[in-house]
């Protein structure tokens, strides 16, 4: 339960005290209220009874205090109300922004392991889940078990038998409760996984609309998506069907304790051992303690639920950050020992060895798979290795900051994410602080700025998600910019031109030609002309530098980087005619 409430209330559970105690004093003004009620009946039967006349001087302040109280009742539902509502969306605002740091933080793996669509769910409706619960469920639910405890103790004192019938059946309805909370968790779990699926599906038949028409698979025919919509709807009557009939159990058996007190005051005014109005006064406590009781107790299915919420936020929370506190040292040199790397325990990377001096081109080339990519993020510290080590001015990274080790390097991939907002925004992600003439110049040098000027707005114009109103040679130029306002001494660069036209593929070249100079470079190429003048190439295959020189070397050693230059020389001469493909034998 304490793991329960620190996860709910994103680890603050002290924040569910005062809710929980205005939600109490709204119950316990509403049962006073009730009493006075009481009290006046009781005061004019009495009178009836002795044929005597009513005390209206009493009947009178009784009025006077039902009318204090309910315009306190007034007072306390608004306090109740803000408490609860405040504490549960500042908790949730809170946890949001706890939890969107604490992936900044994580080891890449983490994240790419993960169906982006799994963490939209935990940010949307499992906050939304542990929002509910926070602030309409548990405060009223503590509350309503709360003020039943509190009537109990007082009516043992008035009579302690009528109390025990009025509270017989309580222990075997929270004894089912307990069974449908379980039953709740199991097949929660399930539907939990469900609603991802779908989440998943759903954003990969978006972003592949363009396939899916173009293959006549769009609709109905892309079944994954409406299997996966099937297998959530045989989840979810699962989870109300298992679960809705065990809680209305539990809930019959608690208001069945009313039932049983009914029987036993009845049978004992018959027999002359309890007055009447003592029997009001239990009919009357009784539904305003057992009602409410009843009404939340519904909701522990629900509470169950967000408890997997809660605790699939908390893995996330919990999960290991990258250590290292160490600044990182600016001199723009990098070296990788013996370093070894598997992704789920497949092996890519394996006794890799390499340094990257400063302001020296460092070029990757070698078949797809071979592990180069993997040597940029691991340059980036987007992972550690598992053997071996990778060094930053001759310091082993895990020792570094993380973040202080990605403001020394730039990154320009073959896919650059573009932000929704203004160009002149996605610009100053390189440096917040520059200027407009900075980021002006910026642009220049990465020769974007005659297209950013000729927009409607200029720098103003909004692009859409991802960049998606630009177009791809235009997205580089924008991300190669940010780049150069950044000013990192080590530039990274992860096939920067392999899909661009070439008209745009000249434009990027001419941008990066400027992003590198007087730059330490590591760069990924399979267009070997682009990194033949490179200060050293190495040749990877099987996660292992196969061979490593100058362009002439390599192609004179006969091995795998002259078969594979060759290889592009020959492709590079074919061309398409109306019938087989002849070669020119040029490049």
């Amino acid at each position: 339960m304490r793991d329960f409430l620190k996860h709910i209330t994103s680890g603050n559970p002290r924040a569910l005290v005062r809710p929980i105690f205005w939600c109490a004093m709204e119950g316990l003004n509403k049962l006073l209220l009730g009493m006075f009620g009481i009290l006046g009946l009781r005061h004019l039967f009495a009178a009836h009874i002795g044929g005597a006349a009513p005390d209206l001087a009493f009947l009178a302040g009784l009025c006077a205090g039902m009318a204090i109280f309910s315009v306190l009742l007034y007072f306390v539902c608004a306090k109740a109300y803000w408490e609860t509502f405040g504490a549960a969306y500042s908790a949730s605002a809170a946890g949001r922004i706890a939890l969107a740091e604490k992936l900044r933080k994580l080891p890449l793996g983490n994240i790419l392991e993960r169906e982006s669509s799994d963490f939209a769910n935990m940010f949307m409706a499992d906050y939304e889940m542990m929002e509910m619960v926070a602030s309409h469920l548990l405060p009223q639910l503590l509350s309503a078990i709360v003020m039943p405890i509190v009537a109990f103790l007082c009516l043992l004192f008035v009579d302690w038998r009528m109390a025990a019938a009025m509270f017989a059946c309580v222990p075997a309805a929270l004894a089912i409760l307990y069974l449908a909370c379980q039953v709740a968790g199991r097949l929660g779990a399930r539907h939990v996984e469900a609603k991802i699926e779908v989440g998943g599906r759903l954003q990969e038949y978006l972003d592949g609309m363009m396939t899916l028409k173009s293959y006549n698979l769009a609709g109905g025919r892309f079944t994954r998506l409406e299997r996966a919509l099937r297998r959530l709807t045989r989840e979810s009557i699962r989870l109300e069907g298992a679960t809705g009939g065990v809680v209305n159990s539990a809930i019959c058996l608690m208001r069945g304790g009313l039932s049983v007190m009914i029987l036993a005051g009845t049978y004992r005014c018959m027999d002359g051992t309890l007055d009447v109005i003592t029997f009001l006064v239990f009919l009357l406590v009784g539904s305003a303690v057992l009602e409410p009781a009843t009404s939340a107790f519904m909701q522990f299915g629900i509470i169950r639920y967000a408890a997997l919420s809660a605790e699939r936020i908390h893995a996330i929370i919990a999960a290991p950050v990258m250590p290292g506190t160490e600044p990182a040292p600016a001199v723009g040199e990098a070296e990788m020992r013996d370093v070894g790397f598997a992704y789920k325990q497949e092996p890519v990377l394996n006794g890799v060895t390499s340094s990257f001096p400063k302001n020296r081109m460092i070029a990757l080339v070698g078949p797809s798979g071979s592990g180069k990519s993997t040597i940029l993020r691991l340059l980036a510290r987007f992972y550690d290795p598992q053997r071996g080590s990778v060094s930053l001015g001759g310091k082993d990274m895990r020792g570094l900051d993380p973040e202080s080790v990605l403001s020394h390097l730039s990154e320009v991939f073959q896919e650059n994410y573009l932000f929704r907002g203004s160009i002149a925004m996605n610009i100053r992600i390189g440096r917040p602080s520059a200027s407009a003439a900075e980021v002006e110049d910026a642009a220049r040098r990465a020769c974007c700025h005659d297209f950013i000027a000729s927009l409607p707005h200029g720098y103003d114009t909004m692009v859409g998600e991802g960049g998606a109103t630009l177009s791809g040679g235009e997205r580089q130029r924008v991300s190669i910019a940010r780049s150069l306002l950044k000013n990192a001494p080590i530039v990274l660069l992860d096939e920067a031109t392999a899909s661009l036209d070439p008209e745009n593929e000249a434009s990027v070249q001419r941008a990066i030609n400027e992003l590198v100079r007087n730059r330490t470079v590591a760069v990924i190429a399979h267009k070997l002309k682009t990194v033949r003048n490179a200060d050293r190439i190495l040749v990877i295959d099987g996660g292992r530098i196969v061979e490593q020189g100058k362009h002439d070397e390599l192609v004179a050693a006969k091995g795998l980087y002259a078969r594979m230059w060759n290889l592009q020389l020959n492709a590079g001469g074919w061309r398409v005619g109306s019938g087989t493909a002849i070669s020119s034998g040029t490049i």
